[in-house]
């Protein structure tokens, strides 16, 4: 490994003690990253991988429903690591609700998802913001809407010191840079993210996520929104051709090592190590999503041939089916709107399609009867239980 010194500690005194607050030096690395023969393989790998992924993106009929569902994976998962308890479940059965009738835990979830897709579309708008600090404050403000947090500044960054671990900065595990650092740090941030190196994209990426962790820039949900920073950069620097991969689940299965790993880079320089993770995450994320889009083109094309195959079958169902990806919990209600219907045929479709093993009934009422694409939505929730 590389010996090298990635920041500076400045000392302040908080509350009658003195607390020393780490202060990055700008990217990229000096001396620059040592690629080694297997940090250069796992690279190629890698790379190769996220191309399967985006062959395994095209062969689904529509791309939109399998980003749906992985939009809202990566928002429940990444919320699950800042302590929320909301499962996906959770998440799908409580979209069509008010904000004042969801769970906490949920709306949070919710604003993650809201978020990022505010962002995808200013980026995919000629007109929109670009990457940038402004687009990153636009998403904060909006992840912090109404939940915890939202009296700690969204959408601005801090104006005091925050730390992580202890009660205080002065028995913190880290303290990032004090309030007078903020300006220079995220200035050379944004120069970094906008100035192109001889380093390939996914390892500029890497950089910036460790880069963004350790400035902190918000009073709260710093973690969140710099996990989103990666899904954004991947589709941004065309890594991907659409946000098809999220780390977070891969962040929650090895905590400890991602946390010890962010460390790493402050205290001994090693970003080879952080490299190493992250490459190996998105590698395994990577060929993961490219087999659960496989498996929901196989649940879906599965379930339309029983449909179409029954005697019973009707536009309105197959209608229904089409749906379903996007709305795998589903109501009588939701149905009749969607599907611009009577309720009594809304009924007789619903009724065909849990006759055919497609859907279940989930809430175990007579009245406001809830009914859940299971497979579809089995195979999106694996590891997306609470910590």
């Amino acid at each position: 490994m590389t010996t090298r010194k990635t920041g500076t500690y400045i000392s302040n005194t908080l509350s009658g003690e003195e607390v020393k607050a780490f202060v990055p030096y700008p990217l990229p690395p000096d001396p620059p990253i040592s690629m080694t023969e297997e940090l250069t393989k796992l690279l190629e790998v890698t790379s190769q991988n996220c191309r399967l992924l985006n062959l395994a993106a095209q062969m689904v009929p529509d791309r939109d429903w399998f980003i749906y569902g992985f939009v809202r994976k990566e928002a429940v998962v990444s919320s699950q690591i800042e302590g929320t308890q909301a499962t996906l479940l959770d998440l799908v059965e409580a979209e069509s609700l008010s904000d004042a009738e969801k769970p906490a835990d949920v709306n949070e979830v919710v604003n993650y998802v809201n978020a990022l897709n505010s962002c995808i579309k200013e980026l995919s708008n000629p007109k929109g913001l670009p990457l940038s600090l402004r687009l990153i404050k636009k998403a904060h403000a909006i992840l912090m809407r109404g939940v915890r947090g939202k009296h700690k500044s969204p959408g601005e960054f801090r104006q005091s010191q925050n730390w992580i671990g202890g009660d205080r900065p002065g028995n913190a595990s880290f303290v990032p840079p004090p309030v007078a650092s903020l300006p220079t740090c995220l200035n050379d941030f944004e120069t970094y993210l906008h100035t192109a190196d001889e380093l390939p994209a996914l390892l500029r990426i890497a950089l910036l996520h460790v880069q963004f962790e350790t400035i902190h820039p918000f009073l709260d949900g710093n973690g969140r929104v710099g996990r989103l920073l990666i899904t954004l950069l991947l589709n941004e620097w065309k890594l991907l051709e659409a946000p098809l991969l999220y780390l977070s689940l891969y962040f929650k299965r090895n905590r400890a090592e991602y946390y010890h790993r962010l460390a790493a880079v402050r205290t001994e320089g090693d970003w080879e190590g952080w490299i190493k993770f992250f490459l190996d995450g998105v590698n395994s994320v990577a060929l993961e999503s490219a087999d659960a889009a496989r498996q929901l083109y196989a649940i879906v094309r599965a379930a339309r041939e029983r449909v179409l195959s029954h005697k019973r079958a009707s536009v309105i169902g197959v209608r229904l089916l089409e749906i379903l990806p996007q709305v795998p919990v589903i109501t009588i209600g939701q149905a009749v709107k969607l599907l611009s219907t009577t309720k009594p045929t809304a009924q007789k479709a619903l009724e065909l399609l849990v006759d055919l093993n497609v859907l279940e009934e989930i809430s175990g009422r007579e009245r406001g009867k809830k009914f859940a694409f299971r497979k579809y939505l089995d195979c999106l929730t694996e590891g997306t239980q609470a910590l």
